[in-house]
């Protein structure tokens, strides 16, 4: 399955669940009168909003480079998880200042088994669903379905939080405060949802260090070709998403002809390329003998 396939797919299965979630989830907040549930419905509905979102990334960023964007279109996957994040901000605003409103107003919600019901199905469903997206999103390396997957994983969460005020209230009385304090709870799980995707987001349009582990597996395959140390430095990678570029210096004899060096530095890019599916550009440098 192509990396444009699996986000297709994920969005689908993803609407499909959320779709039937959401109905039952807001049958029941209807018949109880929840807050919460009714926030927990909006939230679960939020994540068809945003496969929606999903699957159109997923066609903008398969385009292909043209004169205008010499490097892709992968980072609409970037903007559509924006995108989510801005959503998933909005409905947890929404919900938090209607769970505030009920606070004052000192409502109170008597649930039924149906609620019990629905919310233990919710968890396992959801949960399932998230553990589906994380494994496409590690698999493809596909920040759009990993961001999908948390908004599936805070869903999950939400309803278990709901879970266990349902459970209280069975064996307490009076607990006129419980669905609002948990209308302001699953509010605070969709907030921290939106601030993880910005987070992952951000970190990748201002460009990311590369870690420890790839810059040695980088100099253990160009040793494969070229056993001298070479002194790699300035390593910086440049994400695409769906391209990436890197950038590094090297360090040669400085003995060697300009044609001599270019023949190296044109090996290693092609071993980077074919090793690391990634367009390697390197700037060569003379060694001093003091370095050697």
């Amino acid at each position: 399955m192509s990396r444009k396939k699996s986000q297709i797919v994920a969005g689908v299965v993803s609407i499909a669940v959320n779709i039937v979630l959401f109905a039952a989830k807001f049958w029941a907040g209807l018949l109880t009168g929840s807050i919460a549930l009714m926030a927990d419905a909006w939230h679960t509905l939020s994540d068809s909003i945003t496969s929606v979102f999903m699957i159109f990334a997923a066609k903008l960023a398969s385009k292909k480079p043209d004169k205008e964007h010499p490097f892709g279109h992968g980072r609409w996957e970037l903007i559509a998880s924006v995108l989510m994040a801005f959503v998933l901000g909005v409905i947890g605003l929404e919900f938090i200042m209607s769970s505030i409103e009920r606070l004052q107003n000192r409502e109170s919600v008597a649930y039924g088994t149906l609620a019990l019901v629905i919310t233990i199905v919710s968890i396992v469903v959801k949960e399932l669903l998230a553990q589906y997206e994380f494994y496409l999103g590690r698999k493809y390396n596909n920040p759009v379905i990993t961001a999908d997957a948390w908004h599936s994983r805070t869903d999950s969460l939400s309803s278990v939080v709901i879970l266990i005020g349902i459970i209280i209230t069975k064996f307490a009385a009076n607990l006129w405060w419980m669905d609002s304090v948990l209308g302001i709870v699953c509010a605070l799980m969709i907030f921290y949802a939106a601030y993880e995707i910005m987070k992952e987001v951000v970190t990748k349009m201002l460009g990311e260090e590369p870690e420890q582990s790839f810059i040695d597996e980088l100099t253990d395959e160009i040793k494969k070709i070229y056993d001298s140390d070479l002194m790699l430095h300035h390593i910086h990678l440049h994400n695409y998403v769906t391209h990436k570029e890197l950038t590094l210096h090297i360090m040669l004899n400085k003995h060697m002809t300009i044609e001599e060096g270019h023949d190296v530095a044109t090996v290693i890019e092609d071993r980077i390329q074919e090793h690391f599916d990634m367009t390697a550009t390197i700037h060569v440098e003379p060694l001093q003998e003091q370095e050697v």
